[in-house]
């Protein structure tokens, strides 16, 4: 490029960056900003975003700070995009407590915290179980905040079933049901996912069996989870049926569909039909999981 008399500008110094930086070659990507620098050409915020973002995929905390106090030294105010690198790098890092602290630097002098923003830090408050925060910036979002997406209320409604806050995951379902998003597969399956964990198998059918009547289908992991549920709760006659309907109901069983079920023929004594069921599997490609030989090792040993 150079030797054909073209000189490189920032937005091409700026897709090589991002390259190596997404690449882990965080150095190189620096070797890269002195060079323009020398060149004349100052970095930009893309420049500075590349550079925080290689070091938060490094969970280099310390140096992206570094990089993004330097970029505000330079005059070249962070945007959004800044702000999201570096919470969501903080939440993976597990420093949730510094993630909120620029959360809170964006209300008082940064831009506006869009969906992305509240999605990063709900989502790291959820898998930290500090689901009542969570569920207080979901509150913070509706009153000022943008609106909230699809993915906000998966967030959130995942994070309520897995601290088996149900009648709260069940109020949040029923909004998402008369609010304008469109439900999908995966927003079943995590609430049918919560109801069966806590033993409310009768509700969990109810909603798996209203799928159809909204128009979706369910998926090999809806099977896996009212199977599951259904050999917790000492039902696995209904459970293997329902893992035979699965093929008339253009549902193929995978491995993950077939462990489950051999597994729960296996905790309630269904010794015989888990045999014949792992033949059948085997004889279908698939092997068994960890879990499933655990359980068959146990019963041998």
């Amino acid at each position: 490029m150079v030797k054909q008399g073209i000189e490189p500008n920032i937005v091409t110094y700026n897709i090589f960056i991002d390259a190596y930086c997404k690449e882990g070659m965080v150095s190189k990507a620096e070797d890269i900003v002195d060079t323009m620098i020398k060149q004349g050409i100052e970095p930009d915020v893309v420049t500075y975003n590349a550079i925080i973002n290689g070091h938060c995929l490094q969970n280099q905390m310390g140096k992206a700070k570094r990089v993004f106090s330097l970029m505000i030294e330079k005059g070249c105010a962070p945007d959004i995009l800044s702000y999201n690198i570096m919470i969501n790098g903080y939440c993976k890092s597990k420093r949730l407590d510094e993630a909120m602290e620029l959360f809170h630097q964006i209300a008082q002098n940064g831009p506006i915290p869009d969906t992305v923003t509240y999605n990063t830090l709900m989502q790291g408050m959820c898998q930290f179980g500090r689901v009542i925060a969570a569920c207080e910036l979901f509150k913070t979002m509706l009153a000022s905040g943008p609106v909230p997406n699809l993915v906000t209320c998966l967030i959130l409604l995942d994070g309520l079933c897995t601290r088996g806050k149900l009648e709260v995951a069940l109020k949040l379902f029923r909004a998402m049901q008369n609010s304008r998003l469109e439900l999908n597969v995966a927003s079943y399956n995590i609430l049918i996912d919560g109801l069966c964990k806590a033993g409310n198998i009768e509700v969990g059918k109810e909603l798996f069996h209203k799928l159809s009547v909204n128009g979706l289908k369910p998926n090999v992991y809806t099977y896996a989870i009212m199977i599951n549920g259904f050999c917790r709760d000492g039902l696995p006659d209904e459970a293997y049926q329902l893992f035979r309907s699965m093929e008339d109901n253009d549902c193929l069983p995978d491995s993950f569909c077939y462990n489950v079920m051999i597994q729960g023929f296996l905790r309630n004594g269904y010794t015989l039909k888990a045999t014949q069921l792992l033949s059948e599997m085997v004889g279908k490609g698939f092997s068994a999981n960890l879990c499933t030989a655990t359980l068959i090792l146990d019963l041998i040993l």
